[in-house]
């Protein structure tokens, strides 16, 4: 560990990407008394948590240990899975007072309520980060937003994992993580299939493949970074942004149409915004007026 060992005794339920990775976070921050995870395989994981003499990491197959209650539990488990983890956390009667946390990103704290009619204080902790591997993942989840839906216990719990990750926390209201998960979505897996499309067009054009890619993501973050230091209706640029009609139609003369069925709807996004930055009534109009005719 890095540091003195946190105050807290948590079981992971879940031995996967997410749950490995948070863990292994974690026992470097020396954020954590114990570890406990609780799998379905029959041994630990081939994973650095569980490797040396000084980890803090226990790994258990099927059911908790006969020890001590933890004083907080993570539920890692795919979406799928957790109401059955819920269930069985419940026959088990945790202390009153108990933090649950679950990691899912659409679903809310209310799929722990019968946790909370037990006397756990329940909420869900999800990171905005793509984890792909459950030891690179460790260093992804440090210093990015987390969603958080909690409150007493389980949102104290949820701070200092957040802290321990030098994260920031973006506070979701109850009822709202469907919500959040499809901004999310917007933001990260859509832009990759976006980016995707924008590269089919770029070979087309004649740029070989490896420059097209490394330009077109240059290109993506520096909008990207755009929105960050502003807003998106100062961010925006290109030909939507001008009121520039022609573009448009040249554009949708050219691209396929798999590639107008995303421009279409794109182009009015954007235009709403040019809109509110002033864009000129008349081309804003007849840019619509081409979005009809050929969208």
């Amino acid at each position: 560990m890095s540091e003195g060992a946190g105050e807290d005794d948590l079981r992971i339920i879940g031995a996967g990407r997410v749950g490995l990775a948070l863990g292994l976070l974690l026992q470097r921050a020396g954020a954590a008394r114990s570890l406990t995870f609780v799998g379905r395989r029959s041994t630990a994981p081939d994973h650095p948590l569980f490797a040396g003499g000084g980890s803090v990491a226990s790994y258990h197959a099927g059911l908790p240990p006969a020890a001590p209650p933890p004083t907080g539990v993570l539920l890692a488990v795919q979406d799928a899975a957790l109401p059955e983890a819920v269930r069985a956390l419940a026959r088990e009667r945790l202390p009153a007072g108990t933090p649950v946390l679950h990691l899912s990103g659409a679903l809310g704290a209310d799929l722990l309520q019968p946790l909370a009619e037990r006397g756990c204080s329940v909420g869900s902790l999800h990171p905005l980060a793509a984890i792909a591997d459950s030891v690179e993942g460790a260093e992804r989840l440090r210093a990015v937003w987390w969603g958080v839906e909690a409150a007493g216990e389980a949102g104290e719990l949820a701070g200092r994992i957040v802290a321990a990750a030098s994260g920031r926390i973006l506070t979701i209201a109850p009822g709202g993580k469907p919500l959040y998960h499809a901004a999310a979505v917007f933001a990260s897996n859509y832009v990759v299939a976006l980016l995707a499309t924008a590269e089919q067009a770029m070979v087309r054009a004649g740029a070989p493949l490896p420059e097209a890619r490394a330009a077109l993501a240059a290109l993506a973050s520096g909008a990207v970074h755009n929105v960050a230091v502003s807003d998106p209706c100062a961010a925006l640029t290109g030909p939507v942004a001008r009121g520039d009609a022609e573009t448009v139609a040249l554009h949708l003369a050219h691209l396929s149409n798999a590639e107008r069925a995303l421009y279409s709807p794109l182009t009015r996004a954007a235009l709403e915004l040019a809109r509110v930055r002033g864009v000129d009534v008349a081309a804003a109009r007849r840019i619509e007026h081409l979005l009809e005719d050929k969208g």
